[in-house]
């Protein structure tokens, strides 16, 4: 059912394909790193390196994961290989970064890829100013969301109230343990990645296409 936003205190977002829509060309470009770095690393062709990196992020929640645990990868090397990305082609959406900035309340960054690259994101899009945290994969010991640690971690270093948070992404399943929580859910729609969600179901409390005309809307 969907929840009230007016109350909502900290604001929690994805950043890729969340905070830029996931037509763009910036994650094709990390998927291409990645199968590089696993053919240089394993010494696989490209279609079988394509189909290992796709079974671990089936599996494990994201390639590096799946590298560390079958393969013992020391993963500093792969994430600063895969996130060297040119963002030129990368719009700004000045709705967007308006409708972020009028939010009250905090905005936290929670990604599966590094603080780094978050950074470098943010800066791009103009809108880096409006968040005053970012939890990434090293903070979360690179254990990929959903896996609830993480989300533990998170409330925990930035003292987050479940209750009074609100959480964006364009994978719905990675809603699932911040609804556990108790924070309130917002899937964005139309990322690369589909896995089957349903908009009623129980972990997503709002759907939306467009994510500055949904915020927009929730600013009194």
């Amino acid at each position: 059912m969907p929840r009230a936003l007016h109350q909502v205190e900290t604001w929690i977002f994805d950043l890729d394909n969340t905070l830029y829509p996931g037509t763009c060309s910036l994650y094709p470009e990390v998927e291409t790193r990645m199968t590089d770095f696993i053919m240089a690393e394993l010494g696989l062709d490209r279609a079988a390196a394509q189909a290992l990196r796709r079974r671990f992020f089936a599996e494990h929640g994201t390639t590096l994961r799946g590298l560390m645990l079958e393969h013992d990868l020391e993963p500093a090397r792969f994430l600063d290989y895969v996130h060297e990305l040119d963002l030129s082609g990368l719009p700004r959406d000045a709705r967007l970064a308006a409708a972020i900035a009028a939010l009250p309340g905090r905005k936290l960054i929670f990604t599966n890829a590094t603080a780094r690259h978050a950074e470098r994101v943010l800066a791009h899009l103009g809108i880096d100013a409006s968040f005053t945290g970012i939890h990434d994969i090293v903070a979360c010991n690179y254990v990929a969301k959903p896996d609830p640690s993480g989300y533990r971690i998170l409330l925990e270093r930035h003292r987050v109230a479940p209750a009074a948070a609100a959480m964006v992404e364009d994978i719905a399943r990675n809603l699932v343990p911040a609804a556990a929580l108790g924070m309130t859910t917002i899937w964005v729609k139309g990322g690369p990645h589909a896995d089957g969600a349903e908009p009623g179901a129980d972990h997503i409390h709002h759907v939306c296409d467009d994510l500055a005309a949904f915020l927009a809307g929730t600013v009194p």
